[in-house]
């Protein structure tokens, strides 16, 4: 018998959580568990409301609130979840350059550039280059858990940290697509100066050869250049809110437009989640909230279809989430990292 077998032998899933023990009590280390959690403390460009490089550690301490049955997925606990500690340096490194994009963005408010402005263009080079190497810790961690068989996950921090996740499953599959739940269609090109901005994410995912299509859904917060990328560049895709809000008015199920999506989608799929694809009373402290998006059980109801669609979910993330005054929106996370998680490892079985 093996470590891990040993530790589900002795394990109790109806207790309390046990704050000892990993993610949601659970007692795998990562080399023991089948699902490995990278968390990413980052929001350097974030460019209304700060809170989510706070995200992975509170979603980590809101975990041992959930209860580990899974209705979608039998015994889900069994096959292991842990994450990674937090970064300390990654955090702190974020809340000084955090400070300097700030300073960087109020200039920028008022029509000063980098191309003009010698301090604008210094900080700019820095935080550029700063999330360049962020991107390269983040694939060389995500790829020393993929070659020992792991399904990765990365927990932001903002929208613009799981492209080394991204480029990391690049070098391990020739091709792949994107499923993005998201209120934004995040296909800016270096938002507010940025190269690595929370809003460009898709834009410089769509970079990586090996993605060969990006299908988003709920996006309802978009500008012009976003809206002719989306609607020249045929390997987007993209489910507006306002119509999927619209086909439903007119009696067309979330059953029947989760078919059309995953229509859309290739055999084997990378799985963005930004948490204010969510209706914003499920995450009122998020960066950026936007009047409308998803039900919890919408996103879980589509993410099980995919599973049942015999697709593959190769990697993904949930990003955005910050906490407020209370555990609320931290809940919510924990509770959408569960049941993604146990779903993507069931997917797994579909290779």
């Amino acid at each position: 018998m093996n470590s891990k077998e040993k530790k589900i032998q002795d394990f109790n899933p109806n207790d309390i959580g046990d704050a000892e023990n990993n993610i949601y009590g659970l007692p795998f280390t990562p080399e023991e568990a089948d699902l490995v959690i990278i968390p990413v403390p980052w929001e350097v460009t974030v460019s209304y409301s700060a809170g989510t490089a706070a995200g992975p550690e509170a979603i980590y301490e809101a975990s041992y609130q959930v209860d580990l049955y899974d209705s979608n997925v039998e015994n889900a606990w069994k096959m292991g979840v842990a994450m990674l500690p937090v970064d300390t340096k990654i955090a702190q490194t974020s809340k000084k350059l955090r400070k300097k994009a700030e300073k960087y963005i109020d200039m920028y408010a008022v029509g000063k550039t980098a191309d003009s402005n010698k301090t604008m263009h210094a900080i700019k080079e820095e935080i550029d280059l700063a999330c360049l190497n962020l991107n390269k810790k983040v694939k060389k961690e995500a790829l020393k858990w993929i070659n020992k068989g792991k399904l990765p996950a990365l927990l932001g921090g903002d929208h613009s940290t799981p492209l080394g996740l991204m480029q990391a499953l690049a070098e391990k599959h020739s091709e792949f697509g994107i499923l993005q739940i998201d209120a934004h269609a995040d296909l800016r090109n270096a938002y507010e100066g940025f190269t690595y901005s929370h809003a460009s994410i898709m834009f410089n995912a769509l970079k990586i050869k090996e993605v060969k299509s990006l299908v988003q859904v709920g996006i309802r917060d978009y500008c012009q250049d976003e809206k002719e990328l989306i609607d020249t560049n045929e390997r987007v895709k993209t489910f507006f809110d306002s119509d999927i809000k619209a086909a439903q008015y007119a009696g067309k199920t979330w059953k029947e437009q989760c078919a059309d999506i995953i229509n859309s989608l290739p055999q084997k799929i990378y799985l963005s989640i930004d948490i204010d694809g969510l209706d914003p009373k499920l995450c009122p402290n998020t960066g950026t909230p936007v009047p409308g998006g998803f039900e919890f059980e919408q996103v879980v109801f589509l993410v099980k279809t995919i599973v049942e669609s015999n697709r593959e979910i190769i990697g993904f993330d949930i990003n955005e989430v910050a906490p407020g005054e209370d555990e609320w929106d931290a809940n919510v996370g924990a509770r959408l990292l569960y049941k993604v998680g146990n779903l993507c490892l069931l997917s797994r079985n579909n290779k």
